[in-house]
């Protein structure tokens, strides 16, 4: 399968090694940096969306910046590729309806770029939340906090897309699995309050905290907190329900539930070799698979990838105006 990968930075570099890996797999990069041509004969490099779409890939993989991605998205679905969005899919609605359309026209396979889909944790709370093992869930809580400067030690944080808000940056919009993993467990949002804001001494023009309070349409509430100031690095999840609690926190990766019946904790999974990168392969093959069945994935772009773009833009609209919004 002959696939593109718009955008040569550190997602798109873990795409294309990840890529590699798959057998009968030709890659087209598509990026303006000067670099050198691929060792590897199934690979080659193009500056161009033109010359990249000329190159007839099946598949194309955006991950470039997120204020781009609506615009080259809809280029290469009216080629008919179909489509591998990063996440968040931008940084307003612009577009998105004319996307959608041609997505649903062409009846192309598509999916958005959150991996926290596929960690294994994530996946084991989804099952619980599924089953009814904790009962009817009332309230949760869930933490994403890292330090941007740390990210990619080798590059200047200030100039990465993530600091900027004019290339679609911010922790809202950057730190979106939170709210796209809340939006995958419990459906849509009814209403959203947040304060977000730049609050740290971190050289950036974007966003840099977001307490936020979502209530969702089946009434339960969720506390978020995302920042770009924290160390060590830390991600967490808390669901209270009826019949018990279950927590995950990114230090042990260990799913825990306490059993109101039993009145006691018991260990549900532990993730004892934790392999980042891992996700970024599951989502990819997953994917694919979708491509050669014609079949939907677990994150379509034309419904939860708008919807949790909608939640997002929410959170932002919130904290500017003051006021709780309805989504």
């Amino acid at each position: 399968m002959k696939i593109a990968v718009i955008g040569y930075g550190s997602i798109g570099k873990r795409h294309v090694q990840n890529l590699l890996s798959i057998p009968d797999t030709e890659i087209i990069i598509c990026t303006k940096q000067k670099i050198k041509n691929p060792s590897t004969k199934n690979v080659k490099i193009v500056k161009s969306i033109s010359d990249c779409i000329k190159e007839k890939p099946k598949v194309g993989i955006i991950a470039n910046e997120s204020s781009f991605h609506i615009q080259i998205a809809m280029k290469l679905a009216k080629s008919g590729m179909d489509l591998f969005i990063e996440k968040p899919l931008s940084n307003s609605f612009f577009g998105t309806k004319e996307l959608v359309r041609i997505i649903k026209k062409k009846k192309i396979i598509t999916q958005m770029g959150c991996q926290f889909r596929f960690h294994r944790c994530i996946k084991e709370i989804k099952h619980m939340i599924s089953t009814c093992k904790l009962g009817k869930v009332i309230s949760v809580s869930a933490e994403c906090g890292s330090f941007l400067p740390e990210w990619h030690p080798h590059e200047d944080y200030t100039k990465s897309y993530a600091a900027r808000e004019d290339l679609g940056g911010g922790v809202v919009l950057t730190n979106i699995h939170e709210i796209d993993y809340l939006y995958w467990f419990f459906g849509d949002v009814s209403k959203v309050f947040s304060i977000t804001g730049k609050f740290s001494e971190l050289k950036i023009s974007a966003d840099d905290l977001c307490v936020g309070i979502l209530q969702f349409k089946n009434k339960v509430i969720a506390e978020l907190h995302l920042d770009y100031f924290q160390k060590p690095d830390f991600r967490s999840c808390k669901i209270i329900g009826t019949k018990g609690t279950v927590i995950w926190d990114s230090d042990t990766n260990n799913v825990m539930f306490y059993d109101n019946k039993k009145n006691k904790w018991v260990k549900i999974l532990k993730w004892t070799r934790y392999d980042r990168n891992s996700m970024f392969k599951e989502e990819i093959i997953h994917f694919l698979h979708c491509v050669k069945k014609r079949e939907t994935t677990i994150n379509p772009v034309e419904k939860d990838g708008v919807n949790t773009l909608k939640i997002a833009l929410s959170i932002i609209k919130s904290s500017k105006s003051r006021r709780v919004v309805k989504t």
